[in-house]
């Protein structure tokens, strides 16, 4: 059985994560690490020796964003996102390689410089240097020949993912640890990390950084490419490689070494396989004063658990902080998922929110026990993220050990990691007609879930389905049942609860049950605080 625990903080410790941005600034990144190779091939081992040699020293300060040219650091979003790099550059462009490779410029709130590489075939390592002639300054009036060598802000990885005609942006990594990807005929939406650090539980969070990139030339025809990748904080370092196959479902395999520094307090929460996404509202929690049904990047927490319960939490934009974990023995995975991907269900022909990709991890190596929480922040708007999913191991490295992760991190469209039985498609809150005999009273809540999928679709419409439901000590079920679905085909359950203390929050769990078999994921919500 998955247990649960939820928690709620009722004043934010920290500002919201940001949009894909500014936690490339905030402090505790290490300056930049130039290593001499020698005549060694660089590879995954040579940077994991990086990686616990900078752990064994105290962290240095990062390179201050002071050191940016004063009218570089001047500029706004809209300045800094007018500097580009020129195409006809691209990394790989003149050889007619499948992958080719561009990079951002230091700007505005992207201050911070990390040093890019190159590996060549013979494992030998040539560094990229910055040479402003690469870059288009658009409108901007700038005088880049007094620069010097300003390194890079992030890089861009280029493929022919939906055409052969044109290479698209397959991936970024750009500001902290934060990296995203995109699968065939996919927007950007929801991002990931290289780690976490104390993002609830502590003080102010941690943003680790990737302060040195490894880009691997690859071979002519090649179909997947491989970046190394350094990262640093004051508590931890780390030696990354992702192995990156694009497609309709691109695929990551990320092998990642975390060393944690000596003689320091160890993190409060280690986060691994960190996700971030959105959720500003849904068919779950409305907004009247949108014209569009639903805004969000991701619409709920998919959890596979070893013994082979499926968990599904619908997000949820809070009034206050949400913290929820998941106690876990090796989960099979679990994700931030966009299930929802009908263009009706946005209406907005700008964001294209049914395009947004669900990132799904998946372990390659058992995990052991720990558990996957779940932090939700409000959010006045849908400029921020304010979703966090991750794993938190239940017993950390000793200093100098290296905390060995394997894993895939999926990419996924309209084919996307589900149960094998049934799955949850929509939760709605509310009540339809109400008479005196059925009208909600005060602290009542009624939810209508729908489930679908091929458990469910193999049984015969008098099949005798039933719904499962429980509440925690904050709650009472007042009504439970189920009902063929004549328009999907699928089924629905209707759930009515009773909160005991409106002021505290509430755990729920559903699932449907047939012949003593349950025949669908469990739907597992928090009734928030009024």
């Amino acid at each position: 059985m998955t247990l649960f625990v939820s928690s709620f903080i009722g004043r934010r410790r920290r500002g919201q994560l940001g949009r894909w941005l500014a936690s490339a600034t905030l402090g505790g990144a290490m300056a930049l690490v130039q290593p001499a190779f020698g005549a060694e091939a660089f590879g995954f081992d040579t940077l994991t020796r990086i990686a616990r040699d900078a752990a064994a020293r105290p962290s240095t300060p990062a390179l201050a964003a002071a050191s940016l040219p004063p009218a570089l650091a001047a500029l706004d979003y809209d300045g800094a996102r007018d500097i580009r790099w020129r195409p006809e550059r691209a990394l790989w462009r003149d050889a007619g390689l499948p992958f080719e490779a561009m990079f951002f410029h230091r700007a505005g709130l992207h201050a911070q410089p990390v040093a890019v590489n190159e590996v060549l075939p013979d494992g030998s390592v040539r560094a990229l240097r910055y040479r402003p002639e690469d870059f288009d300054f658009g409108a901007n009036r700038l005088q880049p020949q007094d620069w010097g060598d300003l390194g890079f802000a992030g890089v861009r990885l280029h493929y022919p993912l939906n055409t052969p005609a044109y290479k698209d942006e397959l991936a970024v990594f750009q500001g902290a640890s934060y990296f995203r990807a995109l699968g065939e005929g996919q927007q950007y939406g929801l991002s990931a990390r290289g780690l976490a650090i104390d993002t609830v539980g502590a003080g102010a969070e941690e943003f680790p950084r990737f302060t040195q990139f490894w880009l691997v030339r690859p071979q002519a025809g090649a179909r997947a490419l491989t970046v190394y990748a350094l990262l640093e904080s004051p508590r931890a370092t780390g030696a990354y490689r992702f192995d990156l196959q694009p497609g309709a479902q691109t695929a990551m395999r990320v092998r990642a070494r975390v060393f944690l520094r000596a003689g320091i307090p160890a993190p409060a929460t280690l986060g691994i396989a960190p996700l971030t996404s959105m959720f500003f509202f849904g068919e779950n929690q409305p907004n009247k004063q949108d014209f569009r049904p639903e805004v969000h990047d991701s619409d709920g927490l998919s959890i596979a658990a070893a013994d082979g319960e499926w968990l599904w939490r619908p997000l949820q934009n809070p009034r206050q902080v949400s913290v929820t974990s998941f106690a876990l023995d090796n989960p099979r995975g679990f994700g931030l998922m966009q299930r929802d991907r009908q263009w009706a269900s946005y209406e907005d022909a700008e964001a294209r929110y049914e395009r947004r990709p669900s990132a799904w991890v998946r372990p390659r190596t058992p995990w052991g026990p720990g558990r996957v929480e779940l932090v939700q922040l409000p959010t006045p708007d849908e400029t921020q993220d304010n979703i966090v999913a991750y794993w938190v191991p239940a017993r950390l490295p000793a200093p100098g050990m290296p905390l060995e992760l394997d894993y895939d991190l999926l990419w996924q469209g309209e084919q996307q990691q589900r149960p094998p039985s049934s799955w949850v498609t929509q939760t709605r809150r509310g009540a339809g007609h109400q008479t005196p005999a059925n009208a909600l009273a005060p602290g009542q809540v009624q939810y209508v879930i729908d489930f679908d999928g091929p458990a469910l679709r193999a049984l015969p419409a008098n099949a005798p389905v039933r719904v499962v439901a429980s509440a925690g000590s904050n709650a009472r079920v007042l009504r439970a049942e189920a009902h063929p679905h004549p328009a999907t085909g699928g089924w629905r359950a209707v759930l009515r609860v009773q909160a005991v203390e409106a002021t505290r929050p509430a755990e729920l769990r559903a699932f449907l049950q047939h012949d003593s078999h349950a025949v669908s994921e469990t739907w597992t919500h928090v009734l928030l605080p009024e």
